[in-house]
């Protein structure tokens, strides 16, 4: 079987799954029994992708000739909080990207620190649970060495990224967020970008920095990345199921 073959069915299982109930990214069916059926969807896709999939495996990357070029911007595309407004405002010039939790020592960097760490830049598609894909060429520096420069306590199991817009609701100050464990943390394509396209992230993309965790369908991809948190669970996020999504009834794990 190929990549793309392991790509597709596993797209493909995801998608089914989540067609058992999903119409679009905001619609969700309380039925209990769907909600379980989704679980069980959930571990055999995590299961099943571990098995097929090396751990070091990259998702596709294309050549610049593939890029969209028309990318759709979906979920929030210019956020009304106050605070990412002033920075908005200001260039992102006082924006702090913040790194704590479960770390032996706490970030505090500006763009100009993030843009200095170790980066990659890659030309990936992106697809959304609604069924569209999209390709585009990000850059942005790796999480993996991000971590390691704050240092992961011996109890980190996951990283929680927070973000800026608040859409109300369960969540953080009811503020979207998301969470991926550490096999997708220290993948060399999960990266903060603060590049699209050759040019400086647009805000209906996620500026000033937005998460690529290329292996995950789009909703895991946080846009307007404040805060990176380490965790050893969700217990004290929203609802405690790892995102805001993933709070509606989203399966956590999105793997393709």
């Amino acid at each position: 079987m190929s990549a793309d073959t392991r790509r597709g069915w596993l797209k493909g299982a995801a998608a089914g799954a989540a067609g058992l109930w999903l119409t679009a990214c905001n619609k969700v069916n309380d039925d209990p029994r769907v909600r379980a059926t989704l679980r069980s969807a959930e571990g055999l896709t995590l299961r099943a992708q571990r098995l097929l999939i090396s751990r070091s495996a990259l998702a596709p990357e294309f050549s610049e000739a593939d890029i969209s070029s028309d990318f759709r911007a979906n979920g929030s595309i210019s956020p009304g909080d106050p605070e990412y407004r002033k920075l908005l405002l200001d260039g992102f010039s006082d924006y702090r990207l913040v790194v704590d939790g479960l770390v032996d020592t706490p970030l505090s960097l500006n763009l100009a620190q993030v843009r200095a760490l170790t980066s990659r830049t890659q030309i990936t598609r992106h697809d959304c649970v609604e069924g569209w894909s999209s390709i585009g060429k990000w850059k942005g520096a790796r999480l993996g060495p991000l971590l390691d420069l704050a240092g992961l306590k011996e109890d980190a199991r996951y990283i929680v990224f927070h973000c800026a817009d608040s859409l109300g609701g369960a969540g953080p100050n009811g503020r979207y967020y998301e969470s991926i464990d550490l096999i997708d943390a220290y993948h060399p394509q999960t990266i903060l970008a603060y590049e699209m396209n050759g040019s400086v992230l647009p805000v209906a993309h996620g500026a000033p920095l937005r998460l690529r965790v290329e292996r995950q369908l789009g909703y895991k991809h946080a846009k307007y990345v404040m805060r990176v948190e380490a965790v050893a669970d969700f217990a004290h996020l929203g609802a405690g199921k790892g995102g805001f999504w993933e709070d509606r009834g989203y399966e956590w794990y999105a793997g393709i």
